[in-house]
């Protein structure tokens, strides 16, 4: 098995690597072509086509019948579709992130705009946080839409050259963009020391985090947030992206900073804090389950 893993690796740095970052630079050609709202509703089509018949979508029905037991089989089963489908926008509207950021009036709805305008004029550190729900990436662009300049924490595919590709994408995000790890850790720290802003998704596992409960199982959860926010006195302000129906379409909703427990037991203090970021998410994955992403290992099994 060993051996094969390596061969794997030396095969995936050699050539693999190279013609899967051909087929990707294909597709955004591709994609690049349509107008966003049908290159949004063709990634649509191809996400909850194909999506349901792969491997993915074993473990996502297994995270829908342990998180959502009220939903019966055929339930399940759509919310499914509809989170492929949802990925698969998701996916095609990168190469069109440049042309969302410019017709934002027109395709984005934002609700609770002054809750980010605080962050940015307290003169304080601050931080917005949100999970994988509707595309995500749009969160960084209602903080810039604003004035509010943070920096964003993503994780770098394995692939260098999709990397590069996807960085270029999320360049009109206008964020500062560090890789999750060590990296991610030194940018955020140094960020909020100097009195800026930062954005983090939430909702990721992390084998280096505790185990806080989600959806009534405990799910590894980072503790950064709880960790920046308690030290630096930083308020945090969610943010929910929700997608409308058609199209590269969206709500977005800021809500007011979290009110963080600061008992002077900081251990007990930061889970108390990433259990109420976690309570948050766990409802709005029950208004809108289509529109999160089961297909990723949240819990440890």
């Amino acid at each position: 098995m060993a051996k094969h893993s390596l061969l794997r690796r030396r095969f995936d740095r050699t050539l693999g690597y190279r013609l899967e970052a051909a087929a990707v630079h294909l597709l955004f050609a591709v994609l690049r072509l349509l107008p966003a709202d049908r290159a949004s509703d063709f990634g649509g089509w191809v996400g909850r086509t194909l999506g349901p018949r792969l491997g993915a979508s074993r473990k996502a029905l297994r995270n829908l019948e342990r998180a959502l037991p009220e939903l019966d089989g055929a339930a399940r089963r759509a919310v499914l579709a509809q989170s492929w489908d949802n990925l698969g926008r998701t996916m095609a509207e990168y190469p069109h992130l440049g042309t969302i950021a410019r017709e934002w009036e027109s395709r984005v709805e934002l609700a609770g705009a002054d809750h980010i305008r605080a962050l940015k004029d307290d003169g304080r550190p601050g931080l917005c946080v949100t999970g994988h729900f509707g595309n995500w990436e749009l969160a960084a662009l209602a903080c810039h839409k604003l004035g509010l300049d943070i920096t964003i924490v993503y994780r770098a595919p394995n692939n260098p050259w999709v990397d590069r590709l996807l960085a270029g994408a999320r360049g009109a995000l206008q964020g500062m963009l560090v890789p999750k790890g060590r990296e991610a850790a030194r940018g955020l720290l140094a960020t909020v020391r100097r009195g800026g802003h930062v954005g983090i998704l939430v909702d990721q596992k992390l084998n280096e985090g505790i185990p806080v409960p989600f959806l009534g199982r405990d799910a590894m959860t980072g503790t950064v947030m709880a960790d920046l926010a308690l030290r630096y006195d930083a308020p945090v302000v969610p943010i929910r992206v929700v997608r409308a129906a058609r199209g590269a379409r969206f709500r977005i909703e800021a809500y007011p900073p979290l009110d963080l427990p600061r008992t002077g037991d900081r251990e007990a203090d930061v889970r108390a804090a990433m259990l109420a970021a976690n309570r948050l998410l766990e409802g709005w994955v029950r208004e809108t389950p289509g529109q999160w992403l089961w297909q990723h290992r949240r819990w440890p099994d």
